[in-house]
């Protein structure tokens, strides 16, 4: 993969209510962008991002997968997550690694509870979000009354980049407003400009005035020009909606039809334009280890190095497989670091970076990015890796406690020893999961996020350990 800086990468975490088609949408950005030489389909089980047996046998997604997305000149890291709520501990590591979020959203269905946790998580995280109105080919669907919706639910900030092209069944593109051409998306997901029709040139006219408005919201010199002149060139406008979206004093939306193919490339150019890289987020906060004393790293790679990991898997080929995000300096390959949570120094082989279930190895990770590596034997979910002349500890991510208990009791007493293997090696994966002895019962406890956590958890242990 080709190289990319601080400055030209986005990570973004794909949320929203379940089934809004949000890993739909994370497959044909893959498409579009040529990451992937066909259209992975969730249903035809050839999603990239939903590759896990599980997954795949239930059509939805439980753990959060990551994969680049390459677009014009640009590295966007996704982060496919779960919108079922028994999994939302992946949505909350998620979103802490994350500068920006793309909310999906059901035409069909509006906003809908999940919808408004997700909504509520990003918030938490002061994350900038563009909100995709996906499914519009769809039956009873209309984009101006989910926006209505949306601005009635989320602060009356949410505004159109892109208008639709006809309606339901009939959809065959996007208005770009700002340039005010359109773009009409073909099965092979290539997008070719059209003119305007003279019915449109009125609509997109009276949008482009309320984008002009919003750009307003970002800079006080356009506001002053605007209110003397009457008027902002795109440029200007570009700007100021920039830095509008990214401080979350307005929301940008963006139509889509990802079975379609329709509203894809628009859904990445507003991630690319308007989403925040590491370089224009503020510094990450830490502490130094056993005192109060507040570090700061920046996004640079002449700071030392310093990282955190958000995810901790197994992988079929190469073993327990550590997910991190780099804050600062640069993470090389085939070296040492410290992990200052555990107070215990990790040998580095080869660092990764993530495309779904493969891996393609990088000689660095450099500050901003997300990579991975195998076999650290003492890091966890959670943890801070950093230089150890140099440590730092950020804060851990917080997830929920578990809700949902339910007994586990081995086929025959000599699988016992295997149970407790399997079961300490699941919670190593998923901090979302706990085990304990009752004492009264003398029976071993697992506890998760709801029915579905728990069963997913028990059919791993009994496919993974018999």
């Amino acid at each position: 993969m080709k190289e990319f800086s601080t400055e030209n990468i986005r990570n973004v975490a794909l949320i929203s209510h379940s089934g809004a088609g949000k890993t739909t949408i994370g497959d044909a950005m893959l498409f579009v962008s040529g990451g992937n030489d066909r259209f992975g389909r969730v249903d035809d089980e050839t999603s990239i991002l939903d590759f896990d047996s599980e997954e795949i046998r239930r059509k939805t997604t439980i753990s959060t997968s990551v994969a680049p997305v390459e677009w014009k000149n640009c590295k966007i890291n996704i982060l496919d997550t779960p919108g079922y709520f028994d999994f939302v501990g992946e949505v909350r590591s998620s979103l802490r690694v994350s500068d920006a979020a793309l909310i999906v959203v059901d035409a069909t269905g509006g906003v809908e509870v999940g919808t408004e946790l997700v909504w509520q998580y990003a918030s938490e995280y002061e994350i900038p979000v563009v909100f995709a109105v996906n499914k519009l080919d769809r039956e009873n669907t209309d984009f101006q009354i989910t926006l209505e919706q949306l601005n009635s639910s989320f602060d009356g900030r949410v505004i159109p980049l892109y208008l639709p092209v006809g309606k339901e069944a009939s959809i065959k593109g996007v208005v770009d407003i700002l340039k005010g051409v359109l773009l009409v998306s073909s099965p092979d997901g290539k997008v070719k400009e059209e003119p305007l029709t003279p019915d449109l040139e009125g609509i997109v006219q009276d949008a482009k005035e309320q984008l002009k408005e919003a750009a307003c919201d970002g800079d006080d010199d356009l506001l002053e020009k605007y209110l003397e002149e009457g008027d902002l060139t795109d440029q200007e406008v570009l700007r100021g909606l920039r830095i509008a979206a990214m401080t979350r004093k307005v929301f940008l939306a963006v139509p889509a039809s990802a079975a379609k193919l329709i509203g894809v490339a628009p859904v990445l150019d507003a991630l690319k334009d308007f989403m925040p890289s590491p370089a224009d987020v503020s510094a990450a906060v830490g502490t130094a280890p056993g005192s109060d004393e507040e570090i700061r790293r920046n996004p640079e790679g002449s700071e030392p190095f310093s990282a955190l990991v958000f995810r901790t898997t197994a992988d079929p080929y190469v073993g327990k497989l550590t997910v991190f995000r780099v804050y600062s300096g640069k993470f090389t390959s085939n070296g040492s670091c410290f992990n200052s949570t555990r107070g215990r120094t990790e040998r580095i082989g080869q660092l990764y970076t993530m495309k779904g279930k493969t891996q393609e190895p990088v000689s660095h990770v450099v500050a901003g990015d997300i990579g991975a590596v195998a076999k650290l034997q003492e890091t966890l979910t959670g943890d801070t890796l950093c230089r150890q002349e140099a440590p730092i500890l950020f804060p851990e991510i917080k997830f929920p406690a578990p809700v949902y208990s339910v007994a586990v009791h081995p086929r025959t007493k000599g699988d016992e020893d295997k149970i407790s293997s399997g079961l300490a090696r699941l919670t190593e994966e998923d901090p979302t999961i706990t085990v304990e002895r009752n004492a009264e019962t003398s029976e071993t406890i697992l506890s998760g996020l709801g029915e579905v956590h728990v069963d997913v958890t028990t059919t791993k242990l009994k496919k993974k350990f018999g």
